[in-house]
């Protein structure tokens, strides 16, 4: 059974999605969580980009003991030095050095001949290998390049010292067939190609990004790039997920499977949703909500008398349990400890002590906690960190007749007591004028969204909020069964986010550059 790599771009092309900006601690998580689902390769960002991804990449770089952490550079010494910096801590360092080659870069971007473009890429290589001993070459937009060309440039890169060269279907505009008979001209055709690995990394425009992964695989490819829940760059990357879950349900067809621990693709998902704010959609594949519901009478009637008639991949493959102990507030810390372990949690002391008070105060509030109401929490901050604003009390006037009104009370770090009352058009605008008075930040809320995470009249609601300060964009989140409290939450944590982010890259403005 041929192995076949995955080299996972969430914390690089997944944080390039618009609105998401990921801090060192959460893509540090994200990183360790990557490392237990086994991925193999990790692109950790873009060191040249600013002082502040830089030094995240060489934060993961330091903490992934298990997986190859990667930088990307574009094909310039500057680059290729600020990538060494990044790395250089890394138990297994690699360098992706990409350089457009299609026509229309070529012309356009670039305004190079196809000869400098060689000549630029050769060059950089070449100066990459002096310090890394893996370096893998990307021709952007590889699938709309002459095909003759590209046999051209793969032989370069493996003259040049590449140990892998990855063929970006960077907008999503290959079909299957066509995308396959590129890897299959280039093992036919490229001198020394079985010394290297190739590479797939497609985009999802025309939403087959997964089906040329797929394609790939069946012509030669012995790595795929991706990212979990298919986040990325405009409408995303192959997901992850999905390649894994093809080969490893179809392997009589693929003769291919990967190494990834597949019992933790939930929790992954759900870790990457969380910390991103983008939301999975419920018909996802393989982590959407309803990726194993059934709610049809015939189907129904199936699954009782044989899971296989409606499932082709049991739900514990992926790492999802069913469990008959029901939590309410008469539970003890023994039971929950018992139920933390089943739903796949390792906490230290501290982090249990602090998740029981936290489930304590929501079974007061609630009959039942269910798995994902404790998900919900468990996944939330357990532990306090050194935050400027904590939000102590809230108090808010409503009447359909009368003008909202709130009042908080904020604990500033320094240990300052901030109590300011305000009027709005509604109750959450209330709040937030009440929480801009306090702290005296001028901000702008750019977008505001809440979704259940549990179910029922008590469910818990998590609310998202975007928001803007100059030219530094923040995500703030916050979840409980009271909505108002969550705006709160979600509006401070933001805050927090934002204070943390000026005093970081204070002189750096961090700008998304659309690669690969």
């Amino acid at each position: 059974m041929r192995k076949i790599y995955i080299f996972d771009t969430t914390l690089r092309d997944g944080e390039q999605s618009p609105g998401v900006n990921l801090n060192t601690k959460e893509k540090l998580e994200i990183a360790h969580q990557l490392e237990r689902l086994g991925i193999d390769r990790m692109e950790a960002g873009f060191p040249a980009a600013s002082p502040g991804d830089l030094a995240a990449v060489n934060a993961v770089a330091r903490a992934v003991k298990h997986a190859t952490v990667v930088g990307l550079s574009r094909a310039r010494i500057p680059d290729i030095d600020a990538a060494y910096e990044a790395l250089k801590d890394a138990q297994d360092p690699c360098l992706h050095l990409f350089l457009a080659s299609s026509p229309i870069h070529r012309q356009y971007k670039l305004r190079m001949s196809k000869e400098e473009m060689l000549q630029t890429a050769e060059d950089a290589i070449k100066y990459a290998r002096k310090y890394f001993s893996k370096v893998e070459f990307s021709p952007e937009d590889a699938g709309r390049t002459e095909l003759d060309f590209l046999c051209q440039v793969t032989e370069m890169a493996i003259k040049a010292g590449a140990s892998v060269v990855n063929i970006p279907d960077t907008v999503g505009y290959l079909t299957p067939y066509e995308y396959g008979n590129i890897f299959k001209t280039l093992k036919e055709n490229v001198p020394g190609i079985e010394r290297i690995q190739l590479s797939a990394h497609c985009h999802d425009d025309l939403g087959m990004a997964t089906a040329n992964a797929l394609a790939a695989v069946l012509n030669g490819a012995d790595q795929i790039e991706g990212t979990i829940n298919g986040i990325g760059e405009r409408a995303g990357n192959t997901a992850i997920e999905e390649v894994a879950l093809a080969l490893e349900t179809r392997q009589d067809f693929f003769q291919a499977k990967t190494s990834l621990v597949l019992s933790e693709i939930a929790r992954t998902s759900r870790l990457v949703s969380k910390l991103t704010g983008m939301v999975v959609p419920g018909n996802k594949a393989i982590v959407g909500a309803n990726a194993f519901a059934h709610e049809s009478g015939i189907h129904q009637d199936g699954m009782l008398k044989e899971k296989t008639t409606y499932e082709i991949i049991s739900p514990e493959t992926i790492g999802l349990k069913e469990s008959t102990l029901v939590l309410g507030k008469h539970s003890g810390r023994h039971a929950f400890r018992e139920k933390l372990q089943d739903l796949g949690y390792e906490l230290d002391e501290e982090q249990v002590n602090a998740a029981f008070s936290k489930f304590k105060d929501l079974a007061d509030k609630k009959k039942e906690v269910s798995d994902e109401d404790i998900r919900a929490f468990i996944e939330e901050k357990l532990v306090e960190t050194e935050e400027e604003f904590k939000l102590e009390t809230i108090y808010v006037s409503y009447g359909n007749q009368s003008t909202p009104s709130a009042k908080v009370r904020i604990v500033t770090l320094q240990g300052e007591v901030l109590e300011q009352e305000a009027e709005g058009n509604g109750s959450v605008d209330a709040i937030y004028n009440a929480i801009d008075k306090a702290t005296g930040e001028d901000v702008v809320l750019s977008d505001y969204s809440i979704k259940s995470v549990t179910h029922g009249k008590d469910a818990q609601g998590e609310v998202h909020v975007v928001m803007n300060q100059h030219d530094v964009a923040v995500l703030g989140r916050g979840v409980s069964t009271d909505i108002l409290e969550a705006s709160a939450r979600a509006y401070i944590d933001a805050l927090n986010r934002l204070i943390e982010k000026r005093s970081s890259v204070s002189s750096t403005r961090r700008d998304k550059i659309s690669l690969i």
